[in-house]
């Protein structure tokens, strides 16, 4: 037993047990890598992937960019983007791509035609029912009769105002 404790105390050496400690704080460092914007060996290209990454919606997230998004979707449109930058396309050529194989859904700023007609005039269109229900209602309350005291209603009134008479 006393032989099993001392190599016991052997294996658990201060050093080791700092080097496990280390190892632990950093795995989270290690992890989080996996999200962080790939760097290259042209600033220029990064600097293009990264601009058509915040243009790009995606498609699973919706309301965050391909590169605010960790998404699988997202980091597979981010490949895409640099490998079509290697290749030597240019930014409307990879926005070209991205839309005819996603849609206009893809950006965030979808071009004015007849199938996206409703997202441009959508929010104008409500604003413009809301103004008009408000109207109506306005106009409702002015053209409704106010209320007519009968004469014992309203010398109550005024003996309540002046006092005399207790509620």
């Amino acid at each position: 037993m006393i032989l099993l404790r001392s190599n016991l105390v052997n294996l658990v050496n201060p050093v080791h047990l700092l080097l496990a400690a280390l190892l632990l704080t950093a795995a989270p460092l290690a992890a989080r890598a996996g999200e962080a914007v790939p760097t290259e060996n042209d600033p220029v290209a990064a600097a293009r992937a990264v601009h058509l990454a915040n243009e790009l919606r995606c498609l699973v997230c919706q309301n965050q960019s391909i590169a605010d998004s960790n998404a699988e979707l997202a980091v597979d449109l981010r490949r895409q983007i640099r490998e079509q930058i290697a290749a030597g396309k240019s930014d409307s050529e990879i926005v070209d791509f991205m839309v005819g194989r996603y849609g206009d859904f893809v950006l965030y700023r979808p071009p004015l035609k007849l199938t996206t007609v409703l997202l441009w005039l959508g929010p104008l269109l409500l604003l413009a029912a809301g103004c008009v229900v408000l109207a109506r209602q306005l106009r409702a309350r002015r053209a409704a009769e106010p209320l007519q005291l009968t004469p014992e209603e309203r010398s109550r009134a005024q003996r309540l105002l002046s006092g005399r008479e207790q509620p």
